[in-house]
């Protein structure tokens, strides 16, 4: 009987979330979404668990959010990986994080190449162990056909080390004379960006209760959309994706013009 009745409410739970992504379907959806995935450790904290079984537990949350976004017609899910000061933690937990990509891609790949998933990555992947850029570099390849949601990893990233190299770059172009100064303007700075080949994030979306963008695509967030929630990234599911693309339509976005009430 119990299991008869918890049969019955899992159906009507599937029901009312395959409802609300129909509705979501059918409003504005944002073209790329960025997450800053967070609360691994806490949430193993939380279980008596070690660190690492958080990313692990982690890591099946990217494949479900993963299917969600591509379902819902998203362009471009750029995930936080692993940031350039996530070399400061203890050994153990980084050796963990840098096995992770190979397992996820090694488990996931055949299923991101049947939905047309493109896999990227955004960082220096020069100082990535070599088994990581051997994972990595094999799913880019097997994927660079795919014309269907971009699943953009940051891995090995900081954005004010990716502004450092863009201005290096141009700064060069002006010191040899194949660029004058007054050329310089946001269109050029993007283009010298790790993500110049990708539209700029319409919504950030940041789990675990932390209200900081912590060194994440500075420039390119400068007009998304921001959704915190405390909700741990283990436990960020399809239906916390759905909330924060309903939040997300119910915003009016204005790019810094004077139109509507309330405008400064």
């Amino acid at each position: 009987m119990l299991d008869k009745l918890m049969r019955k409410k899992t159906a009507m739970s599937e029901g009312l979330l395959s409802d609300r992504i129909a509705n979501v379907k059918r409003g504005q959806i944002p073209a790329h979404v960025a997450i800053i995935m967070d609360g691994n450790g806490r949430w193993a904290k939380q279980r008596n668990l070690p660190r690492i079984a958080g990313h692990h537990e982690g890591m099946k949350t990217v494949r479900k959010i993963t299917r969600i976004a591509n379902d819902l017609g998203i362009e471009v899910l750029t995930l936080y990986a692993f940031s350039t000061e996530n070399w400061k933690r203890p050994k153990l937990e980084i050796d963990f994080l840098m096995k992770l990509p190979g397992e996820f891609l090694s488990t996931y790949l055949p299923e991101l190449i049947e939905k047309n998933v493109k896999v990227e990555m955004i960082g220096n992947v020069e100082m990535l162990p070599e088994h990581t850029k051997k994972a990595i570099r094999k799913a880019m390849e097997a994927t660079k056909d795919n014309d269907g949601m971009t699943l953009n990893f940051a891995m090995n990233y900081g954005s004010r080390l990716e502004l450092v190299e863009a201005l290096k770059k141009i700064a060069t172009l002006v010191e040899d004379g194949l660029l004058q100064v007054d050329d310089i303007d946001d269109s050029m700075i993007s283009s010298h960006l790790m993500t110049a080949h990708l539209p700029e994030p319409d919504l950030l979306i940041r789990t675990s209760g932390e209200v900081r963008l912590s060194n994440f695509m500075l420039w390119q967030l400068a007009y998304a959309e921001l959704s915190f929630t405390s909700v741990l990234w283990p436990d960020f599911d399809e239906a916390c994706m759905i909330h924060a693309m309903e939040e997300f339509q119910l915003r009016h976005r204005r790019f810094g013009s004077v139109e509507g009430e309330g405008t400064i």
